[in-house]
């Protein structure tokens, strides 16, 4: 399973529109070889980086295993976000306060659905994931905010 962005390469920077000093909207996401048993797939978006531990930017379940790509700035239909570290229940773009940090999207595809409600934190979300999945991928990009003027 795979995992890439037509936005940003692995392993390169971010662009500004997807974080907090742009639109703060998700990148396009684009999927490949889903292994046929999904049921599900679901995505994790955080920063290991962050000095307060690690910091979750997206929680999103239940996309239909047929999804290929999730559009910019779109949920897909049917799929369900969970609680961020900011405390909303939608993307929230790379925004550290000081410093390079990295931005890991992970997929998973997952043997079943699951039946969480909206809102849900991540280590909830874990736990229950936890036994169900049959692949994972990984991608990721680096932020650094321009210095600010005080």
């Amino acid at each position: 399973m795979n995992i890439k962005s037509p936005t940003f390469n692995n392993g390169k920077s971010i662009p500004s529109q997807y974080t907090c000093d742009g639109e703060d909207i998700n990148p396009e996401l684009v999927f490949s070889d889903v292994p046929t048993g999904a049921k599900s797939l679901a995505l994790i978006v955080d920063d290991p980086d962050s000095p307060t531990g690690i910091w979750t930017h997206w929680l999103l379940w239940n996309i239909p295993p047929s999804i290929k790509e999730i559009a910019e700035g779109k949920v897909p239909r049917g799929a369900v976000q969970g609680e961020t570290t900011f405390g909303a229940s939608r993307y929230g773009g790379p925004c550290p306060g000081k410093g390079n940090h990295r931005y890991f999207f992970k997929l998973y595809a997952l043997d079943t659905m699951l039946n969480i409600p909206a809102g849900t934190v991540k280590d909830k979300f874990i736990e229950i994931m936890k036994g169900h999945i049959i692949a994972e991928a990984e991608m990721y990009g680096w932020y650094e905010r321009k210095k600010q003027d005080n």
